[in-house]
C-alpha cells in the first residue's frame, strides 16, 4: 500500500510561510514515494472558523502547485466519530468532568505555588490540579444537570497505567534532535481535555481518531507539536488505532525568532503573493529546492 501523507489547517486565518512548508514537505513526500496527499480542514473551532478562510486555503494550496485528493474531510462533519471515542473511553472509565473556569484553575494553581513549583506540561501550562476527580458521581451529574460549564478530561494516570510504556518512530527530529525510536511521556501533559460542553472533541482527540479513519501512515508537522505525540499514541493505543510514523520539521520564524501565527502579515502567502512573489520564491523562502 501507498504512504498516506495529509496536511490539516484550520480555516481560522490565512496561511502563512510555515503553513506553505508543512504543505510542501508533505506534498514533495508523498510526490517522491509514491504515496497520497489528503487535505483535511478542521474546523472544530466554530467561534473562529470561517468559510472565506477554508476558500483562502483551497486558493493559496493552488498557486503553491499543490495537488490533494478528494473527498476533503471536514472535522464538523464527523462529530458522531469523536462522540464515539469518547464513549469508548468513558467505558473504560478514563473519563471525568472538570467544572471550574479558566480563572478558578489559574487560583488554585497559585494557591499550590506559594507552598512549592507546579508542574508545568511541554508548552509551559500548569497542570490541571485534579480537583473534579474528588467530585461524587452524584454531585458531578447535579453540576452537569444544573448547566454548569463542563470539560471532559482524561484521567491521566490511570490511562497510563493501563498501556504502560509506548513510543513512536520519529523520522525527522524533536526540539532537541530525537530520532528514531523515542519514548512518549504523555504524563507530562496531566490531565488533558477531550472536549468541552459546547465543543464535542478537542485536538488531541480528533487528530487520532481522523489520522486512523484516514488511513494516515505518515504524519508530518512541526515540531511545536513533538511533544503532544505522547498524548497522541496514549490515545491510539487506548482506543485501539494503529500508530503513523511521524516527522517532526523546524519552524519558520518571524523576524524576532518566533513561531509564526495567522496574524503576522509580513509572512502571509497572500500579502506576499500581491506583492510579486511566486511558487518559486516561496520555495526558496522555506527552504526547500
Amino acid at each position: 500500500m501507498p504512504p498516506v501523507f495529509r496536511f490539516a489547517p484550520s480555516p481560522n486565518g490565512y496561511l502563512h510561510l510555515g503553513h506553505a512548508y508543512s504543505a510542501l514537505l508533505n506534498f514533495d513526500l508523498a510526490r517522491m514515494s509514491g504515496g497520497r496527499l489528503l487535505l483535511r480542514i478542521e474546523d472544530i473551532d466554530t467561534a473562529r472558523c470561517r468559510p472565506e478562510f477554508e476558500a483562502a486555503i483551497d486558493e493559496d494550496l493552488g498557486w503553491l502547485g499543490i495537488a490533494w485528493e478528494s473527498p476533503v474531510r471536514r472535522q464538523s462533519e464527523h462529530l458522531a466519530d469523536y462522540r464515539q471515542a469518547l464513549e469508548k473511553l468513558s467505558a473504560q472509565g478514563l473519563i471525568y468532568p472538570s467544572f471550574e473556569s479558566r480563572a478558578e484553575i489559574a487560583s488554585l494553581v497559585a494557591q499550590r505555588e506559594a507552598h512549592a513549583p507546579w508542574p508545568r506540561d511541554p508548552d509551559g501550562a500548569p497542570l490541571y490540579p485534579g480537583t473534579a476527580k474528588l467530585l461524587s458521581p452524584d454531585a458531578r451529574a447535579g453540576l452537569i444537570e444544573s448547566g454548569v460549564p463542563y470539560a471532559l478530561r482524561l484521567d491521566m494516570t490511570a490511562a497510563c497505567a493501563r498501556c504502560g510504556e509506548l513510543g513512536w518512530l520519529e523520522r525527522g527530529a524533536g526540539p532537541d534532535g530525537e530520532t528514531g525510536r523515542v519514548a512518549a511521556r504523555p504524563e507530562a501533559w496531566g490531565d488533558v481535555i477531550l472536549a468541552r460542553k459546547e465543543t464535542p472533541t478537542s485536538y488531541h482527540l480528533a487528530v487520532v481518531v481522523d489520522d486512523a479513519l484516514q488511513g494516515v501512515t505518515e504524519v508530518v508537522r512541526g515540531q511545536d507539536l513533538f511533544h503532544a505525540t505522547g498524548v497522541h499514541r496514549l490515545l491510539q493505543q487506548l482506543l485501539g488505532l494503529p500508530s503513523p510514523a511521524y516527522r517532526h520539521h523546524g519552524l519558520i520564524p518571524d523576524a524576532s525568532g518566533r513561531k509564526l501565527s495567522k496574524s503576522t502579515a509580513s509572512t502571509g502567502l497572500r500579502e506576499l503573493r500581491a506583492e510579486g512573489a511566486t511558487p518559486a520564491d516561496i520555495r526558496r523562502l522555506v527552504g526547500l529546492a
